[in-house]
């Protein structure tokens, strides 16, 4: 990692991966999102997660929210590539808040992120603590919209998708923080996003669990079963910044 100074005077970093020197923020102009949101026994989905540090966000006294999530990479500074993603709302570090306002303000902790290209592979892994591993992505994109992740060559989850229905986007670009724990540090990295095209829909989506230990995983919570909301969006445009270790 190196520090240059740009024209306004600050100090971006700068990290190199596999050669290619990436300048932070990072980048993505152009990518799909599918996601789902269900509601999890936040006992199990804490037990999940205890390695982090971090505590689920209860927005019931039993309940917590898991969001399933496909991202297709179109246009980006790492390069076109698929990512799922199992993420559980947590709690700001040091945060005890409740209740469904507590959701408003909560964070994603990535428990699950496989991808299927090497090179943004070692950048999340190095630069933001993401555990991202390789896998397969099977992609079928027509009126409903389905994917299969397989790692390993053990299927480990598939999503099944009926189309949502047309809502306004945010007006204002969204900074909701992500966390990470990997090699005994956890992580915080706030992302801006400018969600477009954005659908959304009660229910909506079929999970299907194959043998992998990921797959055991997501049962544990309770899946399959049906979503709180289903959603997608024709384009987010995005950046992310350094990541800084949560003491």
């Amino acid at each position: 990692i190196r520090a240059v100074t740009d024209a306004t005077g600050s100090v971006p970093s700068q990290h190199t991966i596999a050669g290619t020197v990436l300048t932070m923020p990072v980048r993505v102009r152009k990518a799909t999102q599918h996601m789902a949101m269900f509601s999890v026994d936040a006992d199990a989905a804490q037990r999940m997660i205890d390695y982090s540090g971090l505590k689920v966000c209860r927005y019931r006294p039993r309940r917590a929210v898991a969001v399933l999530m496909l991202m297709h990479y179109v246009d980006s500074d790492l390069g076109e590539y698929y990512e799922y993603g199992t993420n559980i709302m947590v709690n700001l570090p040091g945060s005890n808040a409740a209740g469904l306002r507590a959701l408003q303000s909560a964070g994603a902790f990535i428990h699950h992120l496989p991808v299927d290209q090497a090179f943004t592979l070692e950048a999340g892994r190095n630069i933001w603590g993401y555990p991202k591993v390789m896998a397969d992505f099977a992609i079928r994109d027509g009126k409903n919209f389905s994917f299969d992740v397989t790692i390993d060559g053990r299927f480990a989850v598939g999503m099944d998708f009926r189309p949502g229905f047309p809502v306004p986007a945010p007006s204002k670009p969204q900074a909701p923080p992500t966390y990470s724990h990997l090699d005994g540090v956890t992580r915080e990295t706030v992302g801006v996003m400018k969600p477009s095209g954005v659908r959304y829909r009660p229910g909506g989506v079929t999970v299907r669990l194959g043998d992998h230990p990921y797959a055991q995983e997501l049962a544990a919570l309770g899946l399959p079963k049906r979503a709180m909301l289903s959603g997608s969006a024709d384009n987010v445009d995005m950046t992310f910044a350094d990541a800084q270790e949560i003491k």
